[in-house]
């Protein structure tokens, strides 16, 4: 019994030892926030942001790769509600973005292209508006930062559509801002709302411990 024990805590010992810092969840079974050896941040994340300046704290979860964000993450407020989804693609945001209210209203969807920060200039297709499904290149000078591109979306506490923006790499479309005609209504919560809130019904929030190892 004595060997086994020791066998698992050199193991445990041998696994941490890749990172210079991360944090435990799951009673000591899984690591977070996990720092390597480069100082880069990787895998599973969750960063909490205090109120600042009027606006609400709160955290987000998702993965990094080496020191960019990856993939989807989530944002949840400090009462632990689902508040917004967002893509990345090299640290910048990447497709589809949408925030709801504490409620799980969906308040506004956005779409990003993100450049690949490696690259002083980036080709990216962009279809052409006026011949469907024909694209053409179009060369981007890499400002370090996504750009809008695509459909953004705005909805007002009743769930109406309150306009729509369209934006092809950072720039608004002439004409493209419309005021809504619907009558308010109840927009039905996103398939991801009610997952999570079904998922994590009546659970509390996780806590987890510093394993720095610096």
């Amino acid at each position: 019994m004595r060997l086994l024990l020791i066998l698992l805590l050199l193991a445990a010992h041998s696994g941490f030892a890749q990172w210079k810092d991360f944090k435990l969840i799951n009673d000591g079974k899984d690591t977070i926030n996990r720092i390597d050896q480069q100082g880069h941040k990787q895998f599973e994340w969750v960063i909490h942001h205090e109120p600042l300046r009027g606006e609400p704290g709160y955290e987000e979860e998702g993965n990094f790769l080496n020191d960019r964000k990856e993939g989807e993450w989530r944002l949840f407020s400090l009462m632990g509600d689902l508040v917004g989804i967002e893509h990345y693609r090299w640290g910048n945001k990447d497709g589809n973005a949408q925030y709801f209210s504490n409620l799980g209203d969906l308040r506004m969807e956005q779409n990003w292209k993100a450049l690949n920060p490696d690259k002083v200039y980036d080709t990216i297709m962009v279809e052409d508006v006026d011949k469907l499904e024909s694209f053409h290149e179009v060369i981007v000078k890499n400002e370090g930062a996504s750009l809008k591109h695509g459909v953004w979306k705005y909805y007002d506490v009743n769930g109406a559509l309150m306009k729509t923006e369209n934006y092809v790499l950072g720039k608004l479309e002439k004409g493209s801002t419309v005021a809504s005609t619907e009558k308010p209504k109840t927009v039905e919560k996103p398939k991801e709302v009610l997952e999570f809130e079904k998922k994590h019904s009546g659970k509390k929030k996780i806590r987890y411990q510093d394993g720095t190892t610096k």
